[in-house]
């Protein structure tokens, strides 16, 4: 054996890897052509900064995008449920009215969260509050002949939001409105 020209550590850890030559093999810290130890080659299997920056960046902006979609999709929900919304309290409008004759007049509209009743009759066991902020939606009614109700819409592109000028008169801070009428 050539362990002359080693030192003792070396010695010690040229015994410990000749041990497992297979091993070493598999991973290039032994040469089988050699006696001793070799150096393991530089594979270069890992990344250089810029190419850890450009993952970044592309990351990055995927997620600003999705962000972006994800809170367009919750206000085309909140707007959805408005929507509905307003067409339940329509529907109970509608059987108010078979009733009683009349609309109920704006100042004897229940708040959001109340019942809308007429003596004994319960026609809405809660009025809907508008979903984001819990506030009452907008109703209008004169001469009990007829009715305006308006929900404010977040997304301005929605198909169902009112043109401008019913926009400017809905009274909403929000980009768009819906407003229902009687039938």
């Amino acid at each position: 054996m050539y362990h002359h020209k080693l030192d003792y550590e070396s010695r010690i850890m040229y015994h410990e890897l000749s041990m497992n030559k297979k091993y070493l093999r598999k991973y290039r810290f032994f040469s089988s052509s050699e006696k001793g130890f070799t150096q393991a080659p530089k594979s270069g299997a890992g990344f250089t900064l810029i190419e850890l920056l450009v993952v970044i960046s592309v990351i990055a902006v995927l997620t600003t995008l999705l962000m972006a979609n994800f809170v367009g999709i919750r206000q085309r929900g909140r707007d959805g449920q408005r929507k509905s919304n307003l067409f339940n309290i329509q529907t109970s409008l509608e059987l108010y009215r078979a009733d009683n004759g009349i609309y109920p007049d704006t100042d004897a509209f229940p708040v959001c969260g109340s019942a809308l009743a007429a003596g004994a009759t319960v026609y809405m066991q809660e009025v809907p509050c508008e979903p984001l902020d819990d506030s009452d939606y907008s109703y209008t009614s004169i001469d009990g002949t007829s009715y305006t109700l308006v929900g404010c819409l977040e997304n301005e592109n929605d198909s169902d939001a009112d043109g401008d000028v019913d926009y400017q008169a809905s009274g909403c801070s929000t980009p768009a409105s819906f407003t229902l009428r009687n039938p």
